[in-house]
């Protein structure tokens, strides 16, 4: 893969104000182009939420119960556009949400922790090496649980990925 984006052309004409960019994609970039992909998002989100501007309104099932406004605080937001103490919290916290889950994708082994291969050693048929196989089986799916929120949070941000 190579990606060249560059800067915009000439920011003062509204009929010239385009981007150089250059994209080439090799097969191989799309054999588990969820891993390629996120290569190339977690340093967007990291820079994203150092260098944001802003936030835009993060839904309260989204957020643990600590983070959440309060109906008043709804209220206030609704009315006037007033912002509760969380507001900007909330962002980071959906942010750094995507930030773990892409952080995972991007790593070959990031689930090993869940398996004890300790019995298997020294077994050479495979079947019964996979009978000897422990699994934490609760932490594994926690795990992918949270790997697939934050990719569910990145997609229903998708649009509020600004800066």
């Amino acid at each position: 893969m190579y990606v060249r984006i560059g800067r915009y052309l000439n920011e003062d004409d509204p009929e010239d104000f385009k981007r150089g960019i250059d994209i080439v994609i090799h097969p191989y970039d799309t054999w588990s182009m969820d891993y390629t992909l996120a290569l190339i998002i977690v340093p967007m989100l990291k820079q994203l939420k150092e260098t944001k501007h802003g936030a835009p309104l993060v839904d309260t099932e989204d957020v643990p119960e600590h983070l959440r406004p309060s109906e008043e605080d709804l209220h206030k937001y609704k009315t006037n556009g007033a912002t509760d103490a969380n507001f900007f919290r909330r962002w980071d916290y959906v942010l750094d949400e995507m930030i773990w889950a892409f952080e995972q994708i991007a790593e070959d082994d990031n689930d090993d922790q869940f398996y004890d291969h300790s019995e298997c050693e020294g077994i050479d048929d495979f079947e019964e090496s996979v009978k000897k196989l422990k699994v934490d089986r609760d932490g594994l799916d926690a795990h992918h649980e949270r790997i697939k929120t934050g990719t569910r949070l990145f997609g229903k941000y998708y649009r509020s990925l600004w800066d």
